[in-house]
């Protein structure tokens, strides 16, 4: 029976659905990237430099079996992937987890770890001498970047904008509530209804102080970051599976997470149409589906696994280590959790001790 799995995508659904498969398949991960990025780390990093150290994990112990390919799919079709360096990699079955490209800090923006931690730092040198941030989207990135930033310099001036009426809406009330209590707490002054006349007339991430006129007057600050624009990485489809993208950039998927039209490609993570938020937890539970549906097609039988999203949006949002609002979902629907539950589930250790384990490293210490 063929058994061929390529995995184009070495992030949070890729890496989940090479380790899962490793056993059972001939796996070949396609990666350009010299090591995982643990993205959520990225903004205590931003404010606490020695967290760098958790952000990174190599791929040379993620697989026992299957290959690391250090290169990048510049096409894939139904059959296998052509890569940047020329090369092809056949594949029986694929899996697209290329995710999708996110301003910095959250997402680097290189392929190079040593060029991302020094980026990393030369941009907390310019935050540690900036007395007025501003953050531009009061997201879930935007919202735990100016806690991470708060959590260290509590004097700092912190304004988050954005043209959005409410936080987080779609959510609990009393989660939203708790958030703008523990927001006015730290101090961020939050501008919702206010969008800027422009982009801020300097770097995002460097020290120039700038004042930029908004729909709610003007705006101070010293340095600024962007917390919106998620940009899906699906341009190297070709072929077939070019004509399964949206006008969106997505690709749209079935119940068991094939492609459309394609019962030996799967896709996972941000690049799927599902309607659901753009979340690593997410992408995870759909590798836990396709590794599944895979396993069962390499054994001859029907992929059975099945993803739903759920009904019940969910999220896990920490204000620096000990903070922080979330939300589960449950049969009797939402639970909201408090400050330290948020804080054991995720805030203290942003996840760690999970990948160290994924990506067979020992454990890493915590910096909180």
């Amino acid at each position: 029976m063929s058994r061929t799995v390529v995995v184009v995508g070495g992030g949070y659904g890729g890496a989940s659905v090479a380790k899962a498969l490793d056993e059972d398949a001939d796996v070949v991960l396609v990666e350009p990237r010299d090591a995982f990025v643990q993205n959520a780390v990225a903004l205590r990093a931003l404010a606490r430099p020695e967290w760098a150290e958790n952000m990174f994990f190599p791929y040379d112990r993620l697989l026992r079996r299957g290959r690391v390919v250090r290169d990048r799919a510049v096409a894939v079709d139904p059959g296998g992937v052509t890569l940047a360096s020329g090369a092809r990699v056949e594949a029986d079955y694929l899996v697209l987890a290329t995710g999708s490209a996110y301003p910095f800090p959250f997402k680097t923006g290189t392929d190079s770890t040593a060029d991302a931690r020094e980026r990393l730092l030369a941009v907390h040198r310019d935050l540690a001498r900036s007395g007025r941030v501003l953050v531009a989207g009061a997201g879930p990135v935007g919202l735990e970047l100016a806690g991470e930033i708060k959590a260290v310099w509590p004097h700092k001036h912190v304004t988050v904008v954005d043209p959005v009426p409410d936080l987080l809406p779609g959510f609990h009330p009393d989660l939203r509530r708790d958030l703008r209590r523990q927001l006015d707490a730290l101090g961020v002054e939050v501008r919702l209804g206010t969008r800027l006349a422009a982009p801020p007339p300097a770097e995002q991430g460097r020290r120039e102080p700038f004042t930029v006129e908004s729909t709610a007057g003007a705006v101070s600050a010293d340095i600024w970051f962007r917390a919106y624009g998620v940009r899906v990485a699906a341009d190297y489809l070709d072929g077939a599976l070019a004509a399964a993208r949206t006008p969106q950039g997505t690709v749209r998927v079935t119940e068991h997470l094939n492609v459309e039209g394609h019962a030996h490609v799967y896709a996972v993570g941000d690049i799927t149409d599902l309607a659901e938020a753009k979340m690593a937890g997410n992408a995870m539970r759909h590798a836990e589906v396709v590794a599944g549906n895979i396993a069962a097609q390499i054994g001859g039988g029907p992929p059975a696994e099945v993803y739903r999203p759920s009904a019940v949006p969910f999220v896990l949002l920490p204000l620096g280590p000990h903070g922080g609002v979330g939300q589960l979902p449950s049969p009797d629907g939402p639970v909201v959790l408090e400050a330290r539950a948020v804080s054991e589930y995720k805030g203290a250790d942003l996840f760690t001790g999970r990948f160290a384990e994924l990506f067979g490293v020992g454990e890493r210490a915590s910096a909180a």
